[in-house]
């Protein structure tokens, strides 16, 4: 009898079937945070060691994503001296019919934003568990906010239009979950703290909600990313597909 697919086992398949049709030799590529994206790493400097990838130089979204990188072997560069990339991989914790996303789950949003925004193609990776039909009650937003007077952005983020009814949590512990595993605010790669935004309502406009967070002094970004996505690769019980995009 064949053992069933677990979580882990779809995750590896996305992550591998990314790299194996996007990442070519000789060019520069983003590397995603979090267990999705790690398997795609994996993948990457499986590759380059047994010489089918040759001359990648890639961009880590995270502080975690380098150190695995560094001990695979992969060459790594900055967006300083690279700012023009290739391909960028990435999981998301939820992606909705118009491949909208939520990210930041593992607490890199900004570095994931502003290295896959240089990307010429934006790969994410899933597994069937993160689509959703809207945005916001299945996983909470993440915004990353300066730790001066935090409470008062907090209450800031409460009153924006396009995210009304959203209760605002600030991320205690661990920044690599939205769990509270410790009694200090959790702190990201930046230095700065992560508010976990609650809905019981999907959000109506991401792309509003994006831009009133963004105009919000004391946030540095969110984990809405709106209008990015190039594909969708989703592992489910049938296998790996790719998800498109739904037409309004």
């Amino acid at each position: 009898m064949k053992r069933a697919l677990s979580q882990d086992d779809l995750k590896r398949m996305v992550g591998y079937k990314a790299v194996d049709d996007y990442v070519k030799s000789g060019t520069v590529i983003g590397l995603g945070t979090g267990s999705t994206a790690a398997h795609a790493v994996d993948r990457v400097g499986e590759k380059l060691k047994s010489g089918e990838l040759k001359d990648i130089i890639a961009i880590p979204t995270s502080i975690r994503t380098k150190e695995q990188a560094e001990k695979l072997g992969i060459p790594l560069s900055t967006l300083d001296l690279h700012s023009d990339l290739d391909v960028a991989i990435d999981g998301a914790d939820e992606v909705d019919p118009q491949l909208n996303l939520v990210k930041g789950g593992g607490g890199a949003l900004f570095r994931e934003k502003i290295v896959e925004l240089c990307a010429k193609k934006f790969i994410v990776i899933v597994d069937e568990s993160k689509i959703c039909d809207g945005l916001g009650p299945g996983f909470p937003i993440p915004v990353e906010i300066v730790p001066f007077c935090h409470e008062h952005t907090m209450r800031e983020i409460s009153k924006l239009p396009a995210l009304q009814g959203c209760v605002p949590v600030l991320r205690l512990g661990n920044i690599a979950n939205n769990t509270p595993d410790g009694d200090k605010p959790a702190i990201t790669d930046n230095g700065n703290y992560i508010v976990d935004l609650k809905f019981k309502t999907p959000i109506k406009d991401p792309v509003a909600a994006g831009q009133q967070l963004k105009a919000t002094v004391g946030v540095v970004d969110h984990g809405l990313f709106a209008g990015m996505t190039t594909v969708c690769i989703v592992a489910g019980k049938e296998g790996v597909y790719i998800k498109e995009k739904k037409v309004l």
